[in-house]
């Protein structure tokens, strides 16, 4: 028997189907290779950016793991010992300052500008251009502000409390501007349903969004203890160099990054400067886990 034929009005669209299927198929293979490309980019630059961190980290510990020594950790500096016990001391004082200070500042202003603040209103676009031109400015310019006005003009002197809060200035703008980002990441149907319950706007806030923010505020403060501990040239002009443990906010001393220059522009102790830096490479490490844990458990809930 013989196949039946295609009926002629249907063969033009036959036809366009066919053509219609070749140029996808063509599309679809021209397509393979950018992807290859751009595939084989990102796993170039994870493999770089990895490779650039281990060959740090194995630096760091091959240098100072040998001279990791109790006299090292003892109570008080000397030319004998280079402890870096009051270093340590005094940069868990700075951080625990600076953020207390900053971070209630930071995460207030982003919710008033989320939450609370028209965006129409030029006060808004005055407070985001400012953190904006804050996060640009270099830190020996801010050492100077803090020299001028926290330890000149209101008279602390080189002391923990006029270094703390000329880091706090410092990473305001990054706490605010993660705030700020994580708080719009929130859907708003989270905020809609709170409302829809009677909840006021404050209640909302506090108890809807600020939890589904929270792994995001912590990102920023989990920077800006990065900031605070890797800073030197702002806290030599606000905090001093002095190489004990401070009795008070309104004592001098230095952080372990200070303690690191300090001891590597001597040139005398290059060993314990090493050291210095595997045990605040090694402090900031146990900072970012405790904050990834904590972070964790505030989205389970």
């Amino acid at each position: 028997m013989e196949e039946p034929k295609t009926p002629k009005t249907l063969t033009p669209i036959t036809t366009r189907l066919k053509t219609l299927l070749r140029k996808t198929q063509t599309k679809l293979s021209g397509k393979k290779t950018p992807d290859l490309i751009i595939a084989a980019l990102t796993w170039f630059s994870a493999i770089l950016t990895f490779s650039v961190l281990l060959s740090l980290i194995i630096y760091i510990v091959v240098g100072g793991l040998p001279h990791i020594k109790p006299s090292l950790f003892a109570l008080n500096y000397s030319t004998e010992n280079v402890s870096l016990f009051p270093a340590l001391v005094t940069t868990v004082m700075m951080v625990a300052v600076s953020l207390v200070v900053a971070v209630p500042f930071g995460v207030f202003s982003a919710i008033y500008l989320v939450e609370y603040a028209s965006r129409d209103n030029k006060l808004v676009k005055v407070i985001r251009m400012t953190t904006e031109t804050l996060s640009g400015i270099p830190s020996i310019i801010y050492g100077l502000f803090g020299w001028l006005f926290f330890v000149i003009w209101l008279g602390w002197g080189f002391s923990i409390l006029a270094g703390s809060f000329t880091l706090s200035i410092m990473i305001l703008p990054l706490i605010m501007r993660t705030t700020e980002e994580s708080l719009k990441a929130v859907p708003d149907a989270y905020r809609e349903g709170a409302f829809g319950l009677g909840a006021g706007r404050l209640t909302t806030v506090f108890k809807i969004v600020l939890p589904a923010a929270a792994p995001g505020i912590l990102a920023g403060i989990i920077l800006s203890i990065g900031r605070i501990v890797g800073e030197t040239a702002a806290l030599i002009h606000t905090a001093g160099t002095v190489a004990q443990v401070p009795p008070n906010l309104l004592a001098s001393g230095r952080t372990l990054a200070i303690h690191m220059y300090a001891l590597s522009s001597e040139g005398l102790y290059i060993g314990q400067a090493y050291a210095s830096a595997l045990v605040l490479l090694v402090v900031v490490i146990a900072i970012n886990a405790l904050s990834a844990s904590l972070a964790k458990k505030l989205t389970k809930r």
